[in-house]
């Protein structure tokens, strides 16, 4: 049985839905010169309290500085992460009209209709790596998100992988993709992160072709590196030098024939259903940035966009006599979003299009 399995009997998906309210939809568009998509994390009515860390030098952004905890906004009602580069922030456009046509967003006017959403969203470079460098998400693309979202139960199981807006997402010379965890802690909070990994770093050790954020697994059978999944797949314990060897040489093959570099951002979002103010909210997606950094090497660099959102449902209050009961779930972000890295490179399938060839970690090291 593998670690999903006793999740899925626990009543747990072991993904970013495990935070009782939020929803997450995929939309995207492979063949005919297209590799791309888009995520939508939508919130439940009334939105969460969010806020936002960019870490990375070549971020591609909307409406990130409402969520300042000086500025006015206090909750969102969806989260857009997507392809396309600045191009496929066009894709927040559609959600936004979704949302508009079921009165959800802040009023700004006497009648209940009279309201505006307010959809962050963060993009990946993935432009023509589906070999159009024109095929990128739009306003439709958005909405197909959304609607996907909208149509799940809660607590849903999440696809992971080469989809949405991990599509297109490539770590290193690795095909990367969406991931995601998440844990309960003993206090019965829960914290759990949804990533779209695509780094112009690497996710794997090159002196033993590990992946990084397996390092940081831990050992209770719920999984830190990687949720199990790495256990479950075979993939966890080092490679065979021989094995090793022949993924090494594939990556060298791989790099001479495509034509365009690595580039940018790993995204996350990491929720919880613990009670924050936006204050606190910003610092978990500051400190998230850690699991980040555990799972890609090098990261948050120049090229990079590196952002993480952070979201709280707050049906669960801190504890007010604590003032340190924050800092577990600070520390459960950061190794969720580890996790979620590593789950992203083992579901990723490869790729081959005009646009290049990306062979996917499962494939490079299977036994």
């Amino acid at each position: 049985m593998t670690t999903r399995d006793v999740l899925r009997e626990s009543g747990r998906a072991g993904a970013l839905t495990d935070v009782a309210g939020l929803r997450v939809g995929h939309a995207g568009r492979t063949g005919d010169g297209w590799l791309t998509g888009t995520t939508v994390v939508l919130a439940p009515e009334g939105g969460a309290v969010a806020a936002v860390d960019v870490r990375g030098g070549g971020p591609g952004t909307r409406e990130t500085d409402a969520l300042d905890p000086r500025n006015l906004v206090q909750r969102v009602e969806a989260v857009v992460l997507t392809g396309g580069s600045a191009y496929g922030l066009d894709a927040a456009g559609g959600v936004m009209a979704w949302l508009e046509e079921r009165g959800r967003g802040v009023r700004v006017g006497p009648d209940p209709a009279h309201v505006v959403p307010v959809v962050p969203a963060a993009c990946v470079f993935d432009l023509g790596r589906g070999g159009a460098f024109g095929a990128r998400p739009d306003a439709e693309m958005g909405r197909a998100a959304v609607v996907d979202a909208a149509a799940r139960e809660s607590g849903h199981a999440v696809a992971e992988g080469s989809v949405g807006a991990g599509t297109g997402a490539v770590v290193g010379q690795v095909k990367g993709g969406v991931g995601t965890a998440s844990t309960v802690l003993g206090s019965g909070v829960t914290v759990a992160a949804l990533v779209v990994a695509n780094a112009a770093g690497s996710g794997v050790d090159p002196r033993t072709g590990v992946l990084y954020g397996q390092f940081f697994e831990d050992e209770d059978g719920d999984g830190a590196g990687d949720g199990g999944a790495g256990r479950a797949g075979g993939l966890a314990d080092p490679p065979s030098a021989e094995v090793h060897a022949a993924a090494l040489r594939r990556l060298a093959e791989v790099a001479e024939r495509n034509v365009r570099p690595p580039l940018n951002t790993t995204l996350a979002v990491v929720a919880t259903d613990a009670a924050l103010t936006k204050a606190q909210a910003q610092k978990l997606a500051g400190t998230s940035h850690d699991g980040m950094a555990r799972a890609v090497r090098p990261v948050h660099l120049l090229n990079d966009g590196d952002t993480v959102f952070a979201l709280s449902t707050g049906a669960r209050p801190l504890d007010a006599a604590n003032p340190l009961a924050l800092n577990e779930v600070l520390a459960a972000g950061a190794d969720m979003v580890t996790r979620a890295i590593v789950r992203a490179l083992l579901a990723a399938e490869s790729v081959e299009t005009p646009g290049g060839t990306f062979p996917a970690y499962a494939e490079l090291y299977k036994k």
